[in-house]
């Protein structure tokens, strides 16, 4: 079996070129969701069957009986049925579902019957029974499956007095076919790993981001409450004992410490909601994992550029989740999406962290920016940065640049670095 061309959507909602445009493809290994994509998957797996033209050439000149040429047809039918069934079963059954070993099975009988039958012209149903071993069987079972098969379509072969040449054309493309899609299987076993492995590290990351807020909370509150409770009950205290300036100055206290404890939480709140480039990066993976848009990050986005303040990364941290967004939702045909940060110079002398997200699809068109992009180049200029967006390199795809300030760096001797000498 082939693999499948990914499609592009905009986005898993399927919205325009969601549903209908996904339906043209899959990520090799990913289930079906509808019965158009099942129909256009039995379509691309058709197209390998072409080399069954041999034993229809056979049937069709190799002067058989009219029972010889009966059996051979209703033989080459139920093994395209059985190739057929284990494409469908495997796209719309579980991984572990026991009835996946029934047409291989199928597809060896007929095999090895024809052969031995209607002559050599039928020993290429053994490489398509290769492919559906390898399909089946666990990948690091696969490949005994293949050499075994092969041995046993290498014995056939002899017994049934091929000559050289058929062997050859027989023989290899089964043990090839075979392991080559064993290959592909262990492919697909590893791709689904990363992309569990994608979603695990961004639902880390916002877990991180809660534990950090729930310590800080502790922290805070714990200490402040336990304060305000001692000097709520010493005010009690001297109120019973008639000493009223010294109660009115506790009660001055905890006044002063619920203002404090209140700056202290609303701190850490607009800490744990401020995004940081770190976790969007994570989520910016699984988003266009979604979409079936291949990532291309430079490493050194989450951490950012030397004298890059809090509130600049995190107006990048906006930027890059609504250029990942703006990605998914209108990025029509795109299948890579880059992310870069990187820093220029300005005026005289200004230091800019220049974030840059690239796509490779059609582009903005004649459409303005949305809302999206408005708020952002408001939010942006909140921190004296700016927003820059327009098609990509060449005129493709759509490109969007957001620069913040950066800090002045100190140099080696105390010194200011100004212009990078």
């Amino acid at each position: 079996m082939a693999k499948i061309i990914p499609a592009r959507g905009r986005g898993p909602s399927g919205e325009e070129g969601g549903g209908g445009r996904r339906s043209f493809g899959n990520i090799p290994g990913a289930p079906v969701e509808t019965r158009r994509q099942l129909l256009v998957k039995l379509c691309w797996m058709t197209l390998w069957m072409v080399f069954l033209i041999y034993p229809v050439e056979d049937l069709v000149r190799g002067g058989h009986g009219a029972a010889a040429a009966v059996a051979g047809w209703t033989a080459l039918v139920v093994f395209l049925l059985s190739y057929w069934s284990l494409v469908a079963l495997r796209s719309t059954r579980p991984a572990g579902w026991w009835g996946k070993y029934v047409p291989p099975v199928l597809m060896f009988t007929l095999a090895l019957v024809t052969s031995f039958t209607l002559g050599p012209a039928w020993l290429t149903l053994f490489t398509y029974t290769s492919v559906c071993v390898a399909v089946v069987l666990p990948a690091e079972r696969g490949v005994y499956g293949v050499l075994a098969l092969t041995a046993v379509t290498l014995a056939v072969a002899v017994a049934v007095h091929a000559d050289a040449d058929t062997m050859l054309a027989v023989v290899v493309p089964c043990l090839l076919s075979g392991l080559a899609m064993n290959g592909l299987q262990r492919l697909v076993a590893t791709m689904r790993e990363l992309r569990e492995a994608r979603a695990t590290v961004a639902h880390l990351a916002a877990s991180e981001e809660r534990l950090r807020l729930a310590r800080d909370l502790h922290d805070l509150l714990g200490h402040s409450l336990s304060l305000i409770a001692i000097k709520s009950e010493l005010t009690g205290r001297l109120m019973d004992a008639g000493r009223q300036d010294a109660a009115r100055a506790q009660v001055a206290d905890i006044e002063k410490v619920a203002r404090e404890s209140l700056a202290d939480v609303r701190s850490a709140v607009s800490g744990f909601r401020r995004p940081t480039l770190g976790v969007e990066l994570a989520g910016a993976r699984t988003a266009l994992a979604t979409a079936q848009i291949e990532l291309e990050a430079d490493p050194a986005v989450a951490d950012g550029r030397p004298g890059l303040g809090e509130e600049e990364a995190g107006a990048l941290a906006w930027a890059l989740r609504e250029g990942v967004t703006n990605v998914v939702r209108h990025g029509a045909g795109a299948t890579v999406c880059s992310v870069t940060v990187d820093e220029t110079w300005e005026g005289e002398g200004d230091r800019y962290a220049v974030l840059e997200v690239v796509d490779n699809g059609r582009g903005p068109g004649k459409a303005g920016p949305g809302n999206g992009l408005s708020g952002l180049a408001e939010r942006l200029e909140l921190v004296g940065g700016r927003l820059e967006s327009g098609s990509g390199p060449r005129g493709r795809g759509f490109r969007l640049r957001a620069l913040v300030p950066l800090a002045p760096v100190a140099a080696p001797g105390g010194t200011t670095a100004v212009d990078g000498s």
